[in-house]
């Protein structure tokens, strides 16, 4: 049982990664070095810790772009 508990949360972590990687390559990414990723992400995260206007201004793109799609 605990194999099973243990294969399924592996599956859905590799659903999650995927997923994340196509919200890269949807935002126009995709050839970006890994390092200039990270460190944008990076600075993102201190970012929407400390402005809640900027965490609602890229909520409203990121709806914007979903939309855009159908989604």
């Amino acid at each position: 049982m605990a194999r099973t508990i243990s294969s399924d949360a592996r599956r859905q972590d590799t659903r999650e990664k995927i997923a994340l990687g196509g919200l890269i390559v949807k935002a126009g990414l995709r050839f970006e070095k890994r390092a200039v990723l990270l460190g944008a992400l990076v600075e993102l995260s201190h970012r929407l810790k400390s402005d809640e206007h900027e965490r609602t201004r890229l909520t409203m793109i990121g709806v914007k772009t979903f939309g855009d799609e159908g989604e």
